[in-house]
């Protein structure tokens, strides 16, 4: 392998591929939507190929990152002066929950499943469902999330209160299948859940869609038939 010229390659690679990033914008660094995800990782594919390829020289490497970076520019262009490209390219939000019910159709469309909603919910510190009035999907796989109001943050210092003892909600019933062991480590039984059932007017585990039980605030529970 001769250093030189890949020293060489390194250095304009390097400063094209800096230049190219101040040119196209800040997103293909926080990759915001699939697109540019897809388009940082093409990026640095065609740099590293064409630096490890001894048949491959300068030439090659300056055209293929300016002609790509030419083509990041299209998109961007397009996307900021019309909402139809805008909707192609960087996709759009997903409505996951709206007022307080989680859409299951949305949830289908998005390839997810009510596991990893309560996985994304918590890592967002909203550990129980009933929390949450909006949850969007953003294009990039986070989510946003608008609380109801009895649940938005509040200081306990500015209502001069003493702070209440913490529990988490525990997932009782999901799509329909019993959670028996997390039943049994709270202590409770079938009967026990059969008339929290009953309380909601639900007499089969299987039109549960999601339950919660939360000490000190009760049962949630959502059936299949809401939407």
């Amino acid at each position: 392998m001769k250093v030189m010229p890949l020293t060489f390659e390194l250095i304009v690679g390097f400063f094209l591929l800096f230049i190219l990033v101040k040119f196209v914008g800040r997103k293909i660094i926080t990759q915001i939507t699939p697109f540019t995800f897809i388009a940082a990782i093409v990026l640095g594919e065609l740099l590293g190929n064409a630096l490890y390829d001894h048949k491959i020289g300068v030439a090659y490497i300056i055209y293929s990152m300016c002609l790509w970076g030419l083509l990041l520019f299209i998109v961007e262009y397009l996307g900021q002066k019309s909402l139809f490209f805008r909707g192609v390219f960087e996709g759009k939000p997903a409505a996951l929950i709206k007022n307080g019910i989680v859409d299951r159709e949305a949830l289908k469309k998005s390839r997810m499943n009510i596991n990893q909603l309560q996985s994304l919910l918590r890592q967002s510190e909203t550990f129980s469902i009933r929390e949450v009035a909006f949850c969007y999907l953003e294009a990039n796989g986070s989510i946003s999330i608008l609380k109801k109001s009895q649940y938005q943050k509040t200081t306990l210092e500015d209502f001069k209160l003493l702070g209440k003892p913490v529990y988490v909600p525990v997932t009782l019933i999901r799509d329909g299948e019993v959670l028996w062991d997390e039943i049994k480590d709270l202590g409770f039984d079938e009967s026990w859940l059969k008339m929290q059932l009953l309380t909601q007017s639900i007499s089969d585990y299987k039109d549960v869609f999601i339950a919660e039980w939360l000490e000190g605030d009760g049962i949630f529970v959502q059936t299949h038939t809401k939407t």
